[in-house]
């Protein structure tokens, strides 16, 4: 998926121990079975003309799927070069330049203000990091869907799971809420 990130290619240290780069630790490049990509957008209520932003979107399928089955607007943020060449080169291959922006950086760093829904396919640890900015950048209304993963102290709004090659996926749903106003 979406969350799709980045390959888990860690050099090698001396004494054999492995270092990963920032990437690597909010989570690996694992791309999302295309039904649990489909599934994770049906679950969010993905509408035309609604921004899905994926953060660590990889390969950009989750935002490709969102514009071609939903005609919705699409922004993915990757950090692997590697992975936003090869998404932008799958967006121009299908024409959808008008619909999807593929862009490197962090996701941590990202502005999801203008967000309808955020895909994600991160580690428990990395949506934690996360969390904080989602809470105060999300307006009310928008969706978080994560891929395995769930949001430590959010109650989803609903939970599917989807079975592909004998594994069982857990899609999480979370509406965000009006925020209640400062006293």
């Amino acid at each position: 998926m979406l969350l799709a990130l980045v390959v888990a290619c860690g050099l090698a240290a001396p004494g054999g121990a492995m270092q990963m780069g920032r990437a690597e630790r909010l989570a690996p490049f694992v791309p999302s079975p295309q039904p649990v990509v489909e599934r994770m957008l049906e679950a969010a209520g993905v509408k035309a003309g609604e921004t899905v932003y994926d953060l660590g979107c990889g390969d950009g399928r989750v935002l490709i799927t969102a514009a071609e089955r939903f005609k919705a607007k699409g922004v993915g943020v990757e950090l692997s070069a590697r992975l936003v060449e090869q998404a932008r080169q799958t967006v121009r291959q299908r024409g959808l330049q008008n619909w999807i922006t593929i862009l490197e950086g962090d996701l941590l760093e990202a502005d999801v203000s203008h967000a309808d829904v955020v895909t994600l396919y991160l580690l428990t640890s990395s949506n934690e990091q996360l969390q904080p900015k989602l809470e105060q950048s999300l307006r009310a209304g928008a969706r978080v869907v994560s891929h395995d993963f769930a949001m430590r102290g959010w109650k989803p709004a609903r939970i599917e799971k989807v079975d592909v090659s004998n594994r069982t996926h857990t899609i999480y749903v979370y509406e965000i809420k009006k925020k209640e106003p400062a006293r």
